[in-house]
């Protein structure tokens, strides 16, 4: 086991020894996979696990989806986040989508050693899709307007779950200039920094905005 993921394992001691196996096995098949797709940096493929792993694990520490949660990680990329919180909730449904197609190639390799059945990997664009879900994932997608521009329509009203149905979304950087170009601050803002106790995710948050704010947002239109 690599020094990445006892670290992470260290962080998040209530998670079972079933989601730690799969998270292990994960991180064979992303190196692996890595040799091949760049989708972690070279430099960075040490730490996989801790600066790739714990970000979207630590959402486990304050959401709850119900039985038959939908949600879609939109640019999931190499399946971050989309891939851990697939193996967090089992009883949820994720929609993994990029519109790069070796992205999903690898997601879906991933997805299917890794036996998730809850995992449905899509190529193409978001705003071409007309589904729609209790939550929209993203992680340093692009800038908030323009993410929100593009996912908004996907989704669903509700308030089952631990938080209200919206967008929950990584990003790293200064949140003051894009929450006044949204006109919406984040209902829920998770400092990466304080609940990892490592400040190298200084700058970096898990930001949640419910479904009446993210209509209430200033967007920037999709491209046609």
């Amino acid at each position: 086991m690599s020094e990445s993921l006892n670290k992470v394992r260290g962080a998040f001691p209530q998670y079972s020894p079933e989601i730690w196996e799969k998270i292990e096995a994960m991180a064979a098949l992303h190196r692996e996979w890595n040799a091949k797709i760049n989708l972690v940096s070279r430099k960075d493929i040490d730490n996989l696990e801790w600066h790739h792993y714990a970000p979207c694990l630590a959402a486990g520490t304050f959401l709850t989806l119900m039985n038959g949660a939908r949600v879609i990680d939109v640019g999931t990329g190499g399946g971050f986040p989309g891939l851990l919180l697939a193996v967090l909730y089992p009883h949820a449904h994720f929609t993994l989508m990029d519109s790069i197609a070796k992205k999903i190639l690898v997601v879906s390799d991933i997805a299917e050693k890794l036996a998730l059945k809850n995992v449905e990997t899509r190529v193409g664009r978001v705003e071409k899709l007309g589904k729609h879900f209790d939550f929209v994932t993203g992680r340093a997608v692009t800038n908030l307007p323009a993410f929100f521009g593009l996912v908004k329509k996907l989704i669903s009203p509700g308030k089952k779950h631990s938080l209200t149905n919206g967008i929950l979304y990584w990003k790293g950087g200064e949140l003051a200039p894009e929450s006044d170009a949204l006109g919406v601050v984040p209902a829920k803002t998770v400092e990466l920094e304080s609940l990892l106790a490592d400040d190298y995710f200084a700058g970096k948050y898990i930001l949640h905005y419910p479904y009446s704010d993210v209509f209430r947002a200033r967007t920037t239109p999709p491209p046609q």
